[in-house]
C-alpha cells in the first residue's frame, strides 16, 4: 500500500474528532511495519493525550523501526502534555510522515528538526492539500488569534432572506434545517445580534436526533435589551455570553449575571473587538447565524472566511424583500467580494453551496 494509503487512514481518524478538540487541531496517526497497522489514534481533546500517543500505545515494542503516518507535524515543546516528537525518538521510529506542517510558533518546524537530528527520515506534504482543509481554522487562529468565522445563510431561489413582511419561516425544508444544527455542533461558538433574538426568540442550540455539542451563545447587545425570560437567557443547555457598550445599565447586566450568562462590556462595540475577545477565549470556530445588517457589518471589514448558503427551489419576489446581507453595498462589481465555490450538495430538495474568501 502507498504513503497515500495510510495518511488518507491517519486525516479520517483526525475528522472523526474534528470539532472537539479546540483550541488545539484535530490530528490522526497511524503506525506501520512491513505492511501491518501497528496502531492508530486521534487526538480527541485539548489537555488529553495526543494522536501520536495513542498510536505508539498500540504498537508496544513493535514501533521501534516502524512507520508512522500524521497529519500534522510532532509538537516538540511541553504544553499541557510532554512532547511528542521525543517519544517518537524515544520509540525508535525508522520514518515519520507529515501531512501539513505546523505554524504554531512553538512547533513550526522544531518538530521535524528534532526527529531528522535523531536520525530519524522525515517526508513532509503527505495528502497535504486535504489536510489542509482540516487543519484551515486552526491555523487562522494561530495566525490571527481571532476565530475563523462562517457565515450561515438560507435564501429562496432569487436571493430572498425572507418576505417583504419579514416572514421567513421556512424558506428551507426539514433536511436543510437538520444540516444546520450539524453545523452548529461544528462550531464553538455562535453569533447573532439583538435584532434577531428579539425577532425569533431563539434556542441557537444543535438539536440533533443523535445529540451533539451545542455551540456557547454570542448575542451582540449594544444597550442590554434582551429580555430575561427569553430562551438564551433561560435555556441552560449551552453558555450565553452578552456583548454589550460600557454605558449600558448595569441593573439589567445583574440580572442576566444572576441567570448564569456572562456579560461582556466593550468600551467600542465592534465586530473586530469582539473577534479579538472571543480569541482570547480560545474560540477557534464561530458560526454567524444573524439579520441582513450583522452580515454586513462582517462583510465590510472582510471579517469572515466562509459563507454557507442553503438554496431552496422557491421564488418569492418583492423588490423590498431582504436578502442576505444588507448595508450600502458596493458601488460597482469592482468592489464585489472574491469568493470561491467550495462544495455544491443537495439537502433533500435543497441545494447547499459552501464558498470561501479568496
Amino acid at each position: 500500500m502507498n504513503e497515500d494509503y495510510y495518511m488518507n487512514l491517519a486525516l479520517s481518524l483526525a475528522e472523526s474528532a474534528a470539532y472537539q478538540t479546540t483550541p488545539n487541531p484535530p490530528v490522526g496517526a497511524v503506525v506501520v511495519k512491513n505492511g501491518r497497522i501497528l496502531g492508530m489514534g486521534a487526538h480527541l481533546k485539548a489537555g488529553e493525550e495526543h494522536a501520536e500517543v495513542h498510536a505508539l500505545r498500540q504498537a508496544g515494542s513493535e514501533a521501534e523501526g516502524a512507520d508512522m503516518y500524521v497529519t500534522l507535524e510532532p509538537c516538540a515543546h511541553f504544553g499541557k502534555t510532554p512532547p511528542c516528537a521525543d517519544l517518537i525518538v524515544e520509540k525508535g521510529l525508522r520514518r515519520v510522515f507529515v501531512a501539513a506542517i505546523d505554524p504554531n510558533p512553538l512547533v513550526g518546524g522544531k518538530g521535524i528538526e528534532k526527529l531528522r537530528a535523531a536520525g530519524i527520515e522525515v517526508k513532509t506534504g503527505i495528502c497535504e492539500k486535504k489536510a489542509m482543509e482540516l487543519l484551515t481554522p486552526f491555523f487562522h487562529f494561530i495566525q490571527k488569534n481571532r476565530p475563523y468565522v462562517t457565515i450561515k445563510t438560507a435564501v429562496t431561489a432569487d436571493g430572498k432572506t425572507a418576505a417583504h413582511t419579514g416572514h421567513s419561516r421556512w424558506i428551507t425544508s426539514d433536511a436543510a434545517r437538520e444540516d444546520v444544527h450539524l453545523l452548529r455542533s461544528r462550531h464553538d461558538a455562535i453569533l447573532t445580534g439583538i435584532g434577531t433574538v428579539l425577532l425569533d426568540n431563539p434556542l441557537l442550540t444543535s438539536r440533533l436526533p443523535q445529540g451533539g455539542k451545542h455551540p456557547i451563545r454570542i448575542v451582540l447587545d449594544t444597550h442590554l435589551r434582551v429580555p430575561v425570560d427569553y430562551n438564551i437567557i433561560q435555556n441552560k443547555e449551552a453558555k450565553t455570553i452578552i456583548f454589550c457598550a460600557s454605558d449600558a445599565q448595569t441593573k439589567k447586566q445583574r440580572a442576566l449575571e444572576e441567570e448564569g450568562v456572562t456579560v461582556i462590556r466593550i468600551p467600542y462595540m465592534s465586530i473586530d473587538a469582539v473577534l479579538d475577545e472571543l480569541g482570547k477565549m480560545n474560540i477557534m470556530t464561530l458560526l454567524v447565524e444573524a439579520g441582513a445588517e450583522m452580515n454586513a457589518s462582517f462583510l465590510d471589514i472582510g471579517a469572515f472566511n466562509r459563507l454557507v448558503m442553503y438554496m431552496a427551489p422557491k421564488l418569492i419576489g418583492g423588490k423590498s424583500a431582504p436578502s442576505s446581507f444588507g448595508g450600502l453595498g458596493g458601488s460597482s462589481m469592482d468592489e464585489a467580494l472574491d469568493l470561491t465555490f467550495v462544495s455544491i450538495d443537495t439537502i433533500g430538495p435543497d441545494v447547499k453551496i459552501v464558498m470561501e474568501k479568496r
